[in-house]
C-alpha cells in the first residue's frame, strides 16, 4: 500500500505522459495566461497556488488542457492531494486516444494489459512510485477492475501517525462505531476477539469512533480494554471518505489496498481475514526471497 497513486493516475501518465510533456498548453487565450501564472507558482514552489491556477486554466480551456491535467497529477502526488490528482487523471484518460493498459485490463485481456504495464515499468526511473505501481499492475492486471480503498491518514490515541500507505503488505480492518451506538457496543466483544486472535498476523485493526465528546470516548475505550488502534473521527472526515452512513460498519482491505469486504452490522468476517492474512504472508515471503536473490 506504499503507493497511493490510483489506477487512473498511472494509466494517464503511462499512456499520455510523453504527449503531455510535449504539449505547449491550452489553446484558449485566457487559459494560456492562467497556465503561465501557474508555471510561475511552480517555480516559486507554491504548490497550492499552482494547483488552483492549473485547475482554472483547464476549466477555461473547456477541460481539454492535457498539459494542465498532467501538471495537476504531478503536483497532487507530490503534495498528497490525491483527490486532485485522481480527478485530473480521469480527465486525461478521457482525452487520451489510446489508453491501452487501462482499456485492455477492463476488457479482461490481462496478458495484453500486462505487456503494456511492463513497457511502462521499463520507461520510468527505478524505485519511483510510478514504477512500483506499474509493476503492481503488471503483476496483477485484475487490480484494474478492483475497488481500491481511499487513502487516509490519522493519529491514533497513542500518538502514532497512521496512513494507508504505511500499511504496505498488511490486511486492514477498519471498524466505524460510536459509544452512543447500541449495536456497536454489542459488536465490541467480536472486534476485541478478532484483535486478540490475529495478534502476530499481518493484520491491523483500526476502530474509528464518530463520537463528538472526546473525554467520554477516551473513558469508554479505557474502561473496555480497547487496546488496539483507536481514532476519533469527530468531524466525520474519514467516515465521509468511506461513505459511511450507518454504524457499526466495517471495511476489510487486502495487502494490495483493495476493498475486499464491507459489512453494516456485526457480520462474520474472520474467514475472509484468515485468507487475506495467509495471502499477505505469502507475498511477504516472495518479497524476501526476491530481495535475497537480488543481493
Amino acid at each position: 500500500m506504499k503507493c497511493v497513486m490510483t489506477l487512473g493516475m498511472l494509466c494517464a501518465l503511462a499512456v499520455t505522459g510523453a504527449k503531455a510533456q510535449s504539449d505547449k498548453g491550452p489553446t484558449d487565450p485566457k487559459a494560456q495566461k492562467t497556465y503561465a501564472e501557474a508555471l510561475g507558482w511552480v517555480k516559486e514552489h507554491k504548490s497550492g497556488a499552482a494547483l488552483d491556477s492549473f485547475r482554472k486554466a483547464d476549466k477555461q480551456d473547456g477541460g481539454h488542457c492535457q498539459a494542465c491535467q498532467s501538471q495537476i497529477i504531478n503536483l497532487g502526488l507530490s503534495t498528497g492531494d490525491f483527490k486532485a490528482a485522481d480527478e485530473a487523471a480521469q480527465e486525461l484518460i478521457g482525452e487520451a486516444k489510446d489508453p491501452k493498459s487501462l482499456a485492455l485490463a477492463h476488457m479482461k485481456q490481462d496478458d495484453a494489459a500486462k505487456a503494456q504495464f511492463e513497457k511502462y515499468v521499463a520507461m520510468v526511473s527505478d524505485n519511483t512510485a510510478e514504477q512500483q505501481m506499474a509493476q503492481r499492475y503488471a503483476d496483477r492486471p485484475d487490480l484494474v477492475r478492483a475497488r481500491l480503498a481511499p487513502n487516509f491518514a490519522v493519529t491514533t490515541t497513542d500518538g502514532q501517525r497512521l496512513s494507508l500507505e504505511d500499511l504496505e503488505g498488511k490486511v486492514v480492518l477498519i471498524d466505524f462505531w460510536a459509544t452512543w451506538c447500541g449495536p456497536c457496543r454489542e459488536a465490541l466483544p467480536h472486534i476485541r476477539e478478532i484483535a486478540q486472535k490475529f495478534q502476530g498476523q499481518p493484520l491491523v485493526v483500526l476502530s474509528v469512533s464518530l463520537d463528538k465528546d472526546e473525554s467520554k470516548w477516551k473513558d469508554f475505550v479505557a474502561k473496555n480494554g480497547m487496546t488496539w488502534m483507536q481514532y476519533r473521527d469527530g468531524d466525520g472526515d474519514i467516515a465521509r471518505l468511506f461513505a459511511v452512513h450507518a454504524i457499526p460498519h466495517t471495511f476489510t482491505i487486502d495487502s494490495d489496498g483493495v476493498l475486499q469486504d464491507e459489512h453494516i452490522g456485526d457480520g462474520s468476517i474472520e474467514g475472509k481475514l484468515k485468507k487475506l492474512c495467509a495471502r499477505a504472508r505469502q507475498l511477504e515471503e516472495i518479497q524476501r526471497t526476491t530481495a535475497k536473490l537480488e543481493q
